[in-house]
């Protein structure tokens, strides 16, 4: 059965509280349910890891080299900041989707650049919770590949 992780960064924690206007009502923990239901129909391993400390998601990135198929990976505002996240996923040897809840091109000019999108294999992004859902089934095709 295949493995897919996904990863969150800094203040994913916090959906349902912050910003509503900009990543609705929901909560980490419904995105989460979600997606496990989503992998059980579908036939493989979901996991998750948030945090909001840039030094623990290198270190899950790094596991996951050795334990997962695909990657799917939230970076919040280390999307745009962090070399070490960049550099991280250049080393993995698995699919990579970076993922965003909102329209980084709609939003401030410094969120148009992203660290992860050279190193990813395919970007999701605007399209809500529902983007959790699409990164997970493009996984499940990029991995029949």
């Amino acid at each position: 059965m295949k493995k897919i992780i996904i990863l969150n960064g800094p203040n994913l924690n916090l959906l349902g509280e912050r910003e509503k206007s900009q990543y609705g009502n929901f909560t980490l923990k419904d995105v989460e349910k979600t997606c496990e239901e989503f992998a059980k129909k579908n036939n493989f391993n979901v996991s998750f890891f948030q945090s909001n400390i840039e030094g623990e998601l290198v270190e899950k990135i790094q596991e996951s080299r050795n334990d997962q198929d695909g990657l799917v990976i939230n970076a919040g505002g280390y999307t745009h900041t962090s070399v070490a996240i960049h550099d991280a996923l250049k080393i993995l040897k698995l699919p990579i989707i970076e993922l965003h809840i909102s329209n980084i091109y709609n939003r401030e000019e410094f969120r148009h650049k992203s660290l992860i999108s050279k190193v990813a294999n395919g970007v999701i992004c605007g399209f809500g919770a529902n983007g959790y859902i699409m990164a997970l089934n493009a996984m499940i095709e990029y991995l029949k590949k």
